[in-house]
């Protein structure tokens, strides 16, 4: 499912125009980008948590090359599934 699937499933599921739930779909993915920007963490109940991991840097190397190269530190987001998710995706049926 891509965003564009997304925002017509919650227009069917809300009995709105697909405007307005693109506005809302966008406004979700927004702010989640915005709060995990400021280093905070996103919770969301039986779904999972959204969290920044720091990566310091390192000595890398070019795997067409062979040569070294340094790498610099990185954040990049980390999806914890949550234990509602997992149970549900694992269920039979």
């Amino acid at each position: 499912m891509n965003k564009a699937e997304l925002a017509m499933e919650v227009a069917r599921r809300a009995k709105v125009n697909q405007k307005v739930a693109k506005v809302v779909v966008d406004a979700i993915f927004e702010e989640m980008v915005t709060t995990l920007q400021k280093g905070e963490r996103i919770e969301i109940r039986g779904f999972g948590s959204f969290v920044i991991r720091n990566y310091g840097s390192y000595q890398g190397r070019n795997p067409k090359t062979g040569e070294s190269v340094n790498v610099t530190p990185k954040k990049l987001p980390y999806f914890k599934v949550g234990k509602e998710l997992k149970e549900k995706i694992n269920s039979k049926g």
